[in-house]
């Protein structure tokens, strides 16, 4: 490998970085994957934690990072992993949210319609394998977990993956929220295959709990956190009522390639065969999103103005979060406040109050369960070898209702 194409970068998180593959170096110098710098990893979150701008890019370099050290600790128990899947599951990895939208999950099925960032990242992928002439099939086999070692696929996807692992890691240290550190090099060491699982050894039993207990923490204090979801929700809002204008043939200032999704519903098929549309998507990012908001502030509609001017100025919509529903009286009163106060029509009033749901569950019984590896070879999911009966109370989802509404 040529030394120029070896290099180190510095992260925050995990000290010293090396590339370890030239195609790496190439992956991460294309266009598609240097967009992943100008969108922040958390959305809107650093309205709340005002540290939280880190960006796609970083946590892709850190998942990368990680796999390459459990590639070597799989290595080391025995299993084969080959030079070609090696590389495949590194650039699976690094490229595993490479579709992502603007404002990452906060707008994913909203710029495209019913579309995951997962199904955008493979079409991302299927193209740069053409780019690529052909080197990223092993990759894409991972990535779709058509590979017959599946535990290469689980460490790009599952409850106990290397994304996971470096977002609590990196989330917790960008947002200084200290209940989400895990111990990553304690559970990656515990990593080992059985029939082509991935499995941790039991004696990090209480490294993986406490993964759990931090993954749930930081749902509710960080991703979930009551006024992110007001800021959220506002953003939604904004573009829910911009594509409606412009439907109505109203014309909106904005960016070219946010033009092309404000004004047409594109759909997966078209992403995966107009190179037009992968184009424009590639070339939206966060700030086409906030120069549009900008502009939106002065626009004459009562609600994109209003919304606009409120987000640019984080004058956000109150937000009450509960366990129970939310009372019918409660939202027709905080209707007839703002309806009042803004004169507005009751079509307009649904983009200023409006209820929803949230829940959280830090682990999923059924789906790709984590696997603990016994001292006698024995295999058993988490939830029945853990002695806390805390992993199975997390598995239940808690649900949580909101309402957001104006302040008057």
């Amino acid at each position: 490998m040529h030394n120029k194409k070896r290099k180190i970068l510095n992260d925050p998180v995990y000290g010293f970085i090396t590339i370890p593959y030239e195609i790496i170096f190439d992956l991460i110098e294309h266009p598609y994957f240097q967009r992943l710098r100008r969108i922040t990893q958390l959305g809107l979150t650093n309205l709340v934690y005002s540290g939280a701008n880190h960006t796609r890019f970083q946590h892709a370099i850190g998942a990368m990072h990680l796999m390459g050290k459990a590639i070597d600790v799989i290595r080391s128990k025995g299993e084969e992993i080959t030079e070609d899947e090696a590389i495949g599951v590194t650039i699976a990895i690094l490229l595993h949210d490479i579709g992502h939208g603007p404002y990452s999950h906060t707008l994913e099925n909203s710029i495209v319609e019913g579309v995951s960032h997962e199904q955008i990242s493979e079409i991302f992928m299927q193209k740069l394998n053409i780019d690529f002439k052909g080197r990223l099939d092993t990759a894409i086999q991972i990535f779709k977990n058509e590979h017959p070692k599946k535990f290469l696929n689980q460490l790009v996807s599952s409850q106990l993956d290397m994304d996971r692992l470096d977002y609590l890691r990196r989330d917790s240290f960008f947002t200084g929220v200290s209940e989400g550190i895990i111990g990553v090099d304690r559970i990656i060491k515990m990593l080992s295959v059985v029939d082509g699982n991935l499995v941790v050894e039991t004696k990090g039993i209480y490294s993986i709990e406490k993964f759990l207990v931090a993954r749930r923490l930081m749902y509710w204090q960080v991703y979930l956190h009551k006024t992110v979801i007001s800021a959220e929700s506002m953003l939604l809002q904004i573009l829910k009522r911009a594509k409606k204008l412009a439907h109505k043939g109203v014309d909106l200032q904005c960016s070219s390639s946010l033009r092309i999704f404000l004004y047409q519903d594109v759909s997966k098929n078209q992403l995966a065969t107009e190179s037009k549309y992968l184009n424009a998507f590639s070339q939206l990012d966060d700030y086409d999103i906030l120069a549009a908001i900008k502009e939106w502030q002065s626009n004459t509609d009562l609600v994109l103005s209003l919304l606009s001017k409120s987000l640019v100025n984080r004058k956000l919509l109150k937000v009450k979060l509960q366990s129970e529903t939310i009372n019918p009286a409660l939202k027709t009163e905080s209707r007839a406040k703002a309806k009042e106060k803004l004169d507005c029509s009751d079509e307009e009033l649904s983009y200023l109050v409006f209820d929803g749901t949230i829940d959280n569950r830090a682990y999923t019984i059924g789906k790709g369960e984590i696997q603990m590896l016994h001292k006698d070879g024995t295999v058993e999911d988490i939830a029945t070898a853990a002695d806390l009966f805390t992993i199975s109370a997390m598995s239940k989802p808690v649900i949580k209702h909101y309402l957001c509404y104006p302040s008057y």
